[in-house]
């Protein structure tokens, strides 16, 4: 079973959605033969590549509202996030572009294979949600890169060149053909879509359900007189 997920390394609501699914996958009898491939989603294409000015700010004057009234809703994600194990330093979290990001996460499932990515992936979205790190700074995207075992020069390769930049605008256009409008979104062996970080349970009866469309039981109707494997009865 292949799990794709777009999703951005700056969403908050992705890093709780990878949660959920790995709370669902924990439960999952057949977890092991789940492949999970992360694909490249960007929030803000425009965002400059060094940010210095905080999420927050520019949250509330895109969305027409006070610092003040934007620090509050970030408080309830800041809530929902610790019901996760997630600590967030959001309101220390600078607005950044993530292009670079995303073309090391196809590096390292190039290098490395799904494994590796989701590595990767939870080590960017540690750097930004957890430490308030620039994940538009390439020192901070080789240190993490360089911490999951992705060669240095490799990775310095990658970010000194636009290599890989075609590969995450085919993953944005794929989202727009699956009619993604915003992330997290899940697709499941190409036939189910999950949009936004549904609970676990939501989760866990897409993963049975796929399951069991690839692997259907036979449902045995009636226990009538056979014979059986050391001949009948009679």
């Amino acid at each position: 079973m292949e799990i794709e997920i777009w999703s951005d390394v700056v969403c908050p609501w992705c890093y709780i959605g990878k949660r959920r699914l790995e709370t669902a996958l924990s439960r999952f009898d057949h977890a092991d033969e789940v492949e999970v491939v992360y694909r490249s989603f960007e929030l803000d294409p425009s965002a400059p590549h060094h940010g210095h000015e905080l999420t927050t700010g520019v949250l509330a004057r895109k969305y027409g509202r006070s610092e003040a009234e934007m620090r509050q809703m970030q408080q309830q994600l800041l809530d929902v996030a610790a019901e996760e194990g997630l600590e967030f330093r959001i309101f220390e979290n600078v607005h950044t572009n993530t292009i670079d990001a995303h073309r090391v996460l196809h590096l390292a499932l190039e290098s490395g294979g799904p494994t590796l990515q989701v590595e990767l992936k939870e080590a960017l979205l540690a750097a930004y949600f957890v430490r308030a790190e620039d994940v538009g700074d390439h020192e901070v995207l080789r240190a993490a890169a360089t911490s999951v075992g992705l060669d240095a020069a490799r990775v310095a390769e990658v970010l000194g060149s636009d290599e890989y930049a075609d590969a995450v605008e085919a993953d944005i256009r794929r989202a727009r053909a699956y009619g993604a409008t915003g992330v997290p979104f899940f697709v499941v062996d190409q036939k189910y879509g999950i949009s936004g970080a549904q609970p676990a349970e939501a989760f866990t009866q897409v993963l049975e359900r796929a399951w069991t469309d690839e692997h259907p039981v036979l449902e045995v109707v009636g226990g009538g007189e056979a014979c059986g494997p050391d001949g009948c009865a009679i």
